[in-house]
């Protein structure tokens, strides 16, 4: 393929697309007789976007669940008509899933509060942060197991009566529901690809031997056309698939029930043994604090990398900068999160909410991820929120952790091997992962907006384009 009159780095040129790889770039390229066309007619021609955290069979699973918090949803009577609008489409005791929920809809919610808003089918909602399910009575009384013990995670109140809520109790919740198909991907493979999305890191922790066989049926079929770094616990096989690639150990830091030192040490240092990283789950100071520590008695190495950093004041930014680790952020949740956090995060805390600017002065390489489906998976809108530092409502958050659109457009454009580092370019022996827009840079940076997307190739083919024909 010619991808002709493309806008690369501020001048007009011709990229021709062979094998998989940019094989020449120039002002004169003619096509070739037998040779495709795409006209870009100035539009910007980009590196491929990478999304460094990502759950994509949780993104799958959500595109056919209830959405149960905001913005679609925010208050009490609304979740009760979404809830029972759905249900209506079920068959009898078919289960319905909810996702998104968070306290500021209906408060802590329990057994007792979802029985009140829908108790003629099975429900489970998981909240937005993804550590917690909330089933009501009958969804409990389907999957009590037959010895009547159920994990440590789930909770119960003072008289011992499981409250229906369960903590970080996916494998066991999964185990009790029985065998169930796997969510197809092609939607959400179509979707990334339309917002230029070219490789992704899956940061399931639960990932193992079937999550990583599904994605490769998924990217053998076309399905799930991106290319994938998959972290998974530390049984997840090397990949011998194209297109994928085994990434981190991903651990759960809980600071409700955090390890005893020496095993998280050990356990790290077990990652490094098979070439892997350790990639902590880090939302609070003292899980910082923890995976710091941990990591640094342990060794840490350029493979290490904290995802989210939600939290990082000045003591813990310049810890994590004396360290060779990565910091996976997701500014998107200043926008989509940012009136709770307004609320619910101490007042002390707010001004080192997903940091951007701070991280990059000083020298932490810094990459970012949309954290999809418990953010909305749409790089652009999350490069506008590091841009503009809003929260849906207006409200400003840290205007001094603001990037430049430049900046915030290389936040997804590292390779996913090496978050936050040298980012990927156009150059001749490149691979062709690419996005093409309709309009010049000059134009896009003024309003990042996946609108402007014209066409977006993997591997030199092209696996999204916004309907128009190629020329011959």
């Amino acid at each position: 393929m010619l991808i002709q009159d493309a806008e690369i780095q501020g001048e007009i040129s011709q990229v021709r697309l062979r094998s998989g790889k940019i094989t020449a770039i120039g002002p004169d390229l003619e096509p070739d007789p037998s040779e495709s066309v795409m006209h870009a007619r100035g539009g910007a021609l980009l590196p491929g976007l990478q999304d460094h955290h990502i759950h994509l069979l949780a993104l799958a699973a959500a595109t056919e669940s209830v959405p149960c918090g905001p913005p679609q949803i925010n208050d009490q009577e609304a979740l009760k008509r979404a809830l029972k609008e759905h249900a209506s489409n079920l068959q009898p005791a078919q289960w319905l899933r909810g996702v998104g929920y968070h306290e500021s809809v209906n408060g802590e919610l329990d057994r007792n509060r979802l029985d009140a808003l829908i108790d003629s089918h099975p429900v489970r909602i998981q909240h937005r942060s993804g550590a917690l399910w909330i089933l009501n009575s009958r969804a409990l009384a389907e999957i009590t197991p037959a010895s009547g013990i159920f994990p440590d995670g789930a909770e119960k109140d003072e008289q011992g009566r499981l409250t229906g809520r369960l903590y970080r109790a996916d494998a066991w919740l999964r185990s009790q529901l029985g065998p169930r198909s796997l969510p197809p991907l092609s939607e959400v493979g179509q979707k990334l690809a339309s917002f230029g999305v070219t490789g992704v890191c899956d940061a399931t922790p639960a990932n193992g031997q079937s999550e990583l066989e599904a994605f490769a049926r998924a990217r053998a079929s076309g399905a799930l056309p991106q290319n994938l770094l998959l972290m998974g616990h530390t049984e997840l096989p090397a990949s011998p698939y194209p297109g994928i690639e085994r990434g981190a150990v991903k651990y759960m830091l809980d600071e409700n029930a955090l390890p005893a030192e020496d095993d998280l040490i050990a356990q790290i240092k077990d990652a490094h043994g098979q070439g892997r990283g350790m990639a902590f789950h880090c939302v609070t100071r003292t899980e910082l604090v923890i995976a710091l520590n941990a990591l640094e008695r342990a060794g840490a190495t350029a493979w290490d990398r904290i995802e989210h950093a939600s939290i990082t004041p000045p003591d813990l930014l310049d810890w994590l900068a004396r360290l060779p680790i990565a910091v996976v952020t997701q500014p998107n949740f200043i926008f989509e999160r940012g009136d709770a956090y307004t609320v619910s995060v101490e007042s002390r805390d707010q001004p080192w909410l997903y940091r951007c600017a701070g991280f990059l002065h000083a020298g932490v390489p810094l990459a970012g991820g949309t954290d999809a489906p418990f953010g909305e998976p749409n790089p652009w809108a999350a490069m506008q929120a590091a841009v503009e530092r809003r929260s849906a409502s207006g409200t400003l958050l840290s205007l001094e952790e603001a990037l430049s659109p430049e900046a915030a457009l290389r936040l997804f454009q590292s390779p996913l091997g090496s978050p936050g580092r040298k980012s990927n370019s156009i150059q001749v022996g490149q691979p062709a992962d690419l996005l093409l827009l309709k309009v010049p840079w000059s134009r896009a940076r003024d309003r990042l907006d996946a609108a402007d997307l014209q066409a977006t190739w993997v591997d030199g083919q092209q696996i999204w384009n916004d309907g128009e024909e190629l020329g011959q």
